[in-house]
Order: structure tokens, then sequence, then C-alpha cells
């Protein structure tokens, strides 16, 4: 996995800036982490011509006047001062646009937005960021606070496990091994099981048996690095692994879900998994973490797709 050195963190400033900063302040104090830049996106700076010549300092003062107010928060929150070096960047135009214009300009290696509590599409704008970005990407939930005890892996042992497992060894390893890892592995009995002549229940055994010698396999990849981990297997019972992902995450208290950005049926390097899209639609309380490798975005063909 790649070393995460410089972070972009979105702020919109509102109440959900609090929630970003904190954990700027929470990634600078526990990682190598050198630059973060907090950015803030303008959307509607559309100035006729004749008044922009009348008043022509007009956008470099609302600009000005952004960054101040960034600034301004920022100091409010933070009392101390950061390992990191701190940017404060505003931007014109579309959002994502312009997220990931930057992010590339300035080879970014992790983008962690805001998801503000039951906003309408609040994961339109992380979906679109999860499908495009060239990094990976935390989505922060509001007033979620920055902790690392415990996180979940889910995980289908594919090489983006790999690298989702990867990564969340490297943040227990920065926060002292104090984090447990959590790997889950969700099965299901496929359909037309009863033609071997077993029962659903002997059948749901048969999947378990292989997913744990799948595991073996799998963990034998990882350099686990004295951190403490464990793993449990949980049978989907109806059709949708991403609730029994969630509802495991909140039985264990989980601070933070890790998960590759697409799964063992991905093809190509142009797709989401749609397992981790539908995670990012459903989970609005929890910090999720889409890991993918650096430069591995979905570029053209995923523009031409939402288009």
């Amino acid at each position: 996995m790649y070393p995460i050195k410089k972070v972009l963190i979105g702020l919109d400033l509102t109440d959900l800036d609090r929630t970003m900063i904190e954990f700027a302040e929470f990634i600078s104090n526990t990682s190598d982490v050198e630059d973060i830049y907090f950015v803030n996106i303008i959307k509607n700076l559309q100035i006729p011509k004749e008044v922009l010549k009348e008043f022509p300092n007009m956008i470099t003062d609302v600009i000005a006047e952004r960054k101040t107010k960034m600034d301004e928060t920022f100091k409010s929150i933070v009392k101390n001062e950061l390992r990191a070096n701190i940017h404060f960047e505003v931007l014109t135009g579309k959002i994502a646009d312009n997220i990931l214009s930057f992010s590339k300009h300035q080879d970014i290696d992790l983008i962690a937005m805001g998801r503000r509590e039951k906003a309408e599409q609040s994961g339109a704008l992380s979906q679109r960021l999860a499908r495009r970005a060239a990094c990976s990407l935390l989505i922060i939930p509001e007033g979620t606070k920055p902790t690392m005890d415990r996180m979940l892996v889910p995980s289908d042992f594919s090489d983006y496990s790999v690298l989702a497992l990867e990564e969340a060894v490297e943040i227990a390893v920065r926060n002292d091994r104090k984090t447990e890892i959590v790997i889950q592995n969700v099965f299901t009995v496929p359909t037309g099981y009863h033609y071997t002549g077993k029962t659903y229940e002997e059948f749901a055994n048969v999947m378990k048996k292989n997913a744990e010698k799948d595991y073996k396999r799998f963990i034998k990849k990882i350099d686990t690095k004295g951190v403490k981990m464990k793993v449990v297997y949980s049978q989907d019972t109806n059709d949708d692994v991403t609730t029994d992902m969630l509802d495991k995450a909140k039985e264990i208290n989980a601070n933070a879900i890790v998960i590759g950005a697409k799964g063992r049926t991905a093809t190509t390097a142009f797709f989401l998994g749609s397992i981790t899209e539908r995670l990012i639609q459903l989970d609005a309380d929890i910090p999720l973490m889409v890991v993918r490798p650096k430069g591995k975005n979905a570029g053209f063909l995923e523009f031409i797709k939402e288009l």
C-alpha cells in the first residue's frame, strides 16, 4: 500500500467543518502525513463582465474572505500546532470536478469528505468521487469522533481486500497497535444447493469451511505487524451483504470500516464495486474508507458512464 503523505479535506463553512477539522488534527498527530489541504468550493461565482469592470477585485476579495473564514474556523478548533503543513484552498465551479482536478494536480493520496446527517443525496458526491478519484477516499459522518479502537475490514479475500487490510494495519500501527482489526467475510448459500443432497444448514457449513480455507491462504499474504486482529464469518440471509457488514460494524462498535474499491468479481479498474457503492449509500453513521491503488481511477470511461 502506498504511504499517505498528502490529504485533501473538504470544508463547506457549516457545522460539519468541526468534524472534518478534528479528524485532520487526529490524522496529523497519528500518521506520517506531510500536507493537509483544506479545500472549499464556491459553486456559483459567475459575475457579468460589466460588473467585473466596475468591481475588478470582486472575485479575489470573495476568495480571500473564504480563506480567512477557513483559517479562523481552524484556529477556533485546533489550539496546538500540527505536525503536518496546513494549506487553505478556495476553488470555484463544480464540486466533484474541482476536487478531482485538484487532487490530481497535487498528487493527493487521500480525499476526506464529510457526510451531513439526514441530508438529501448525501452520498451522491462521495459516490462520484469514489468512482473517479485516483486515490483512496474517507467519508466521515457529521458528529463522529476521530478514534480508532476497532476497525471492521469486510473481505472477500481478493487483491483489493489485501490493500484494504494492509491500510488498516498501517492505521493500527500508527495508533501504537491499540487498534483491533476485525476481518469479516460474508458468505451465501448458492441457489441449487439442494441438488447436492445436503440440507440448507449443511451446505451453509460447507460454505463457511470453504471461507475458512480461503482466509488461511489470504492472511499469509499480509504482514500483520503485531496488530490485534480476528476473523468473523457471517451468513447472508437477505441477499444484501452490505447490511450484514453494517450490522457487524455496529455490533462491535467499530470506529471505522475499511474496504477495497472492488471485490473479486471486478475485471477492470474502471468500475467501483457494487458492494462498496452500496455501503457508501447506506452507511450514515461510521467513517468509511474506500481503499484504491494509487492512480487506478475510473477516468474517461467512468466519465462517459456518468453522462
